[in-house]
């Protein structure tokens, strides 16, 4: 005697009464009492996600219309008609795949074939996946389905009803099939684990229903596997780590956790959606644990993962991972769009959308907020304003303001207001004259620049976590530095940063001279270092430790790229009132520019000089 061949969980224990259907109680109730008033009608459209019951339920109406001992609207089960439905030889129960079959002549078949008597009571035509009939094939079936033959009823059943024709859905009964909740597969599961006597524990049987996703089919061929292997492997365990490293805000922890995701053959966009999904879950255990739809077990560790995010994060994260999934429709390598999506959710530094900005100064008003004192420091508007610039030219800024609530973050370098358009060129700095020219722009007086740092110093520097003198060596070079005033940096490109104390910034000079000009420069650099963490950060400058050595020998340690050929005398004069464009030019290389030639004065002179030798010819 041959053995039978295994069969498949899901088609072990399919449902065999409208009583075992589990999640489709508003399905199985209406069709119940259907069959027990005798009120059933010609056609039924079922449709739902995939592994939610569409098909079982059309077998047990075939099953009731048929059998011969029907039980309060429930077949029997054991009768000659029920039994040769479940196992499929019945003649009064057509199945079609409009998948496969999706052409006119399958139609016009079926249709000739539906007048024809078969055993039973009624005959009942299951078409699968009905969205994927053609046009012709759909418009060949609308009259025998609207008035089809006394004993024929047809249901048809499909993932996509926006697909199918809107003629054929007016003509049927529609019922929309809906994903099981995770109390309903967990309790599917354990009743097979029992049944078929595989004796799983719970843990195991807690992550193959969380790999169902509201699928029963899917949970149960996840059992099926599970029991193959011994253990069920939890393929949705990166999603928390995700979502913890968006809460420390440690984006390389995210790109490692993608990492191991896409080693394991995951595809970056189901990533996406999972990570989304888990993210509206803890929004929803937050908000409203009632329609969560997360077990009792598992709502702690969302709840906690909420609260160390925050409201705003959570949605802001869902904005930005959704906008991703947007635009992995087309791009080359989805893996790249999660990953950046991810990075600017977990550095402010990388992110300078409008949201991203809110969230840096609300993270700062927290910080304000939580005091020892209790009490916000004062604003901007408590602080002493700077005088008035002199008649003889405008005083150049030192840079932008704090960062303080109630305020847009500044950017790094912002305009300055009153002063003259960027330049062409040098000479055309110098040949402005009296007034506009180098020497027009005194250097802020000891009042000013006073005032200024009390406007920077007013809010009290706050220690950010992971900050150290690396990542900040890093950030100046790339970010802060080019973004500054060209009088600040001629000054702070000589010097270096020596560590980060308790949110204080220790910068070191290797001159004495740079040392005090960096003092009346240094609210600038605190506003812009605000700026770019979103918190205060305070600037103390010393001399640097390794300048006595050289001093001792005569000579400054000056980098190359401050370095003049030929060493000049320190300089002490006014600002220069000009704008770089694309470089840094130092004080001292400013003052040795030669003039610019005059330009040209007319169009004609303008081509001559161009292009020598040539000749005015008259026409």
């Amino acid at each position: 005697m041959v053995d039978a061949p295994y069969q498949s969980l899901y088609r072990r224990y399919r449902p065999q009464r409208f009583g075992e259907v589990r999640g489709q109680d508003h399905v199985t109730t209406a069709l119940r009492n259907a069959v027990r008033n005798d009120r059933v009608g010609h056609a039924y459209l079922f449709s739902g996600p995939r592994g939610t019951g569409k098909t079982s339920v059309a077998r047990i109406l075939a099953k009731a219309l048929n059998c011969t001992n029907l039980q309060d609207g429930e077949p029997c089960g054991v009768c000659e008609s029920c039994l040769s439905v479940q196992a499929g030889t019945s003649l009064d129960v057509v199945e079609l795949d409009a998948a496969s079959n999706n052409g006119v002549d399958a139609m016009r078949d079926l249709v000739a074939r539906a007048a024809l008597g078969s055993p039973g009571r009624r005959k009942v035509y299951i078409v699968d996946e009905v969205h994927m009939l053609t046009a012709a094939a759909s418009n060949a079936l609308l009259k025998t389905l609207e008035e089809p033959p006394a004993h024929v009823v047809f249901v048809l059943a499909t993932t996509d009803p926006q697909k199918v024709l809107q003629t054929i859905r007016s003509r049927t009964q529609a019922f929309e099939f809906h994903l099981l909740g995770p109390e309903v597969l967990t309790s599917l599961l354990a009743d097979v684990n029992d049944r078929a006597g595989l004796n799983l524990g719970p843990d195991v049987l807690e992550r193959v229903a969380r790999r169902g996703n509201g699928s029963a089919r899917d949970a149960l061929s996840a059992l099926d596997q599970a029991v193959a292997a011994g253990v069920a492997e939890d393929e949705a365990e990166v999603v928390p780590a995700i979502v913890d490293a968006l809460a420390a805000r440690d984006f390389a922890a995210a790109l490692v956790a993608v990492a191991q995701a896409v080693q394991r053959g995951r595809d970056p966009r189901r990533v996406a959606e999972e990570v989304v999904e888990h993210l509206r879950s803890s929004f929803l255990v937050t908000m409203a644990p009632g329609v969560s739809g997360v077990p009792e077990g598992g709502r702690a560790a969302l709840a906690d993962q909420a609260t160390r995010l925050g409201t705003a994060a959570l949605v802001r994260a869902m904005e930005v991972l959704g906008d991703a999934l947007v635009d992995m429709r087309e791009a080359l390598d989805t893996r790249v769009t999660l990953e950046v999506a991810l990075i600017r959710l977990c550095s402010a530094a990388a992110d300078t959308s409008p949201e991203a900005i809110l969230q840096r100064v609300e993270a700062l008003e927290r910080a304000l907020a939580g005091g020892p004192s209790g009490v916000a420091p004062p604003t901007v508007r408590d602080a002493a304003p700077p005088p008035p610039p002199p008649e003889s030219g405008p005083v150049m800024p030192t840079g932008p303001s704090p960062a303080v609530p109630g305020r847009d973050l500044p950017s790094a370098a912002p305009p300055r207001p009153g002063g003259p358009p960027p330049r062409a060129t040098i000479g055309a700095v110098r040949q402005r004259g009296p007034g506009r020219g180098a020497g027009a722009s005194p250097r802020p007086d000891a009042s000013s620049a006073t005032a200024t740092r009390a406007v920077s110093t007013s809010v009290a520097p706050v220690a950010i976590p992971g900050l150290d003198r690396d990542e900040l060596t890093r950030v100046w070079g790339d970010v802060i530095f080019p973004g500054l005033a060209p009088g600040v940096r001629s000054v702070f490109r000589t010097g270096r940063w020596l560590a980060v104390e308790d949110g204080t910034a220790v910068f070191a000079f290797e001159h004495p001279q740079f040392l005090e000009r960096g003092e009346d420069r240094r609210p600038a650099v605190e506003a812009a270092l605000a700026g770019h963490f979103g918190l205060p950060v305070g600037v103390r400058l010393v001399l640097d430790p390794g300048a006595d050595a050289a001093a001792a020998r005569g000579t400054a340690r000056v980098p190359p790229a401050a370095r003049a050929p030929m060493e000049p005398p320190p300089y002490d004069g006014p600002l220069p009132d000009y704008a770089p464009d694309d470089e840094d030019i130092s004080q001292e290389e400013f003052a040795r520019l030669e003039p610019a030639p005059d330009a040209p004065a007319t169009a004609e002179a303008l081509l001559f000089q161009a292009f020598p030798g040539t000749e005015e010819v008259a026409r």
